[in-house]
């Protein structure tokens, strides 16, 4: 099986230095510094795995022409340039580690709805100043098709995952499964770049957790309305928090607070850790998505408008 990944960032260096080390065909798609990066030092991944292995680096596009599974792990606010620069690709399965569900929509436009598969993330890795990636959360990688057939594609793709170290599962309701990531991580990226506070704090705080909790709920509205329904899947269990009565909502978020207080006390999401080193966060084709989503089905969410509308504002004055 041959595979391709565009963008390697941090999930996307682990996902191709662990089939890489399993023994898979991949090739690697990079630019600029992380590009010569990777042609002189290879992957070097710590954390929950200890992997150093020489790549292939692919730095013009053109020269990718046929890969049985093209795997997209760049920003959102790059997925429209990624896209375009792969599109002659022949590539007979295309799916993207992002958060969000309008990747899908975005990859069917361009490699049409036969070719892509859904997928949810639960896993993550942190990309250090050395070029190394420090490998943090391994808990699955969900994979399906989007209409929920259970075809044999999905599973070699998840064996390969799973025989290279890294946790992967079918899912015949991926659907459901994005929305239930989507979610409530719309709802603590958006309180974490707000707040500009550790993770455990803004979890832990009355008034924050409240706010949150209003914010998860409302977003919860777009898929209710379209029929899908949530799961609880880790690490904010969606269903359960939008299902319990509201004041135990805001009491679960505080609880998974304290819990981060008491095992990752400096830990910070990745969008504020962007924000505080001056690069852009994903705003549009999350909470803009999410917002234009409820619009067109006539759902009322000011709190998700307020959060947008602000987070938007600070994306336009940062400068990477």
């Amino acid at each position: 099986m041959k595979f391709a990944v565009l963008g390697v960032g941090a999930l996307g260096s682990i996902i191709a230095a662990h089939l890489i080390k399993a023994g898979y065909d991949v090739q690697v798609i990079a630019r600029g510094s992380r590009a010569a990066h990777l042609k002189g030092h290879g992957f070097t991944i710590t954390g929950l795995s200890d992997i150093n292995v020489p790549c292939t680096v692919v730095t013009d596009p053109m020269l990718l022409t046929d890969v049985d599974v093209l795997i997209i792990t760049v920003k959102t606010y790059d997925m429209d340039e990624a896209l375009a620069s792969v599109a002659h690709v022949n590539a007979r399965s295309v799916l993207s580690v992002q958060n969000g569900v309008m990747k899908d929509e975005q990859i069917s436009e361009v490699f049409g709805q036969q070719a892509t598969l859904g997928v949810a993330t639960a896993a993550s890795g942190e990309l250090r100043p050395n070029g190394e990636v420090e490998f943090t959360i391994n808990e699955s990688i969900y994979i399906g098709e989007l209409l929920g057939e259970k075809t044999q594609r999905v599973h070699e793709i998840v064996d390969a995952l799973v025989k290279s170290g890294v946790g992967a599962q079918v899912s015949d309701h991926i659907v459901s499964m994005e929305w239930s990531k989507f979610v409530p991580w719309m709802a603590i990226v958006a309180m974490s770049a707000l707040t500009r506070l550790e993770t455990y704090k803004f979890l832990s705080d009355p008034d924050h957790s409240h706010l949150m909790a209003g914010l998860l709920r409302e977003i919860a509205r777009i898929p209710e309305k379209l029929g899908i329904v949530l799961e609880d899947i880790p690490p904010l269990p969606a269903k359960t928090l939008c299902s319990v009565p509201f004041d135990e909502t805001v009491e679960q978020i505080q609880a998974m607070g304290r819990y981060f207080e008491s095992v990752a006390p400096t830990h910070k999401l990745s969008t504020l850790q962007d924000l505080e080193r001056g690069r852009r966060i994903e705003v549009e084709e999350t909470l803009g998505y999410a917002l234009k989503e409820a619009g067109k089905l006539g759902i009322a969410t000011p709190t998700l408008e307020t959060c947008y509308r602000l987070l938007a504002g600070v994306n336009r004055y940062v400068t990477a």
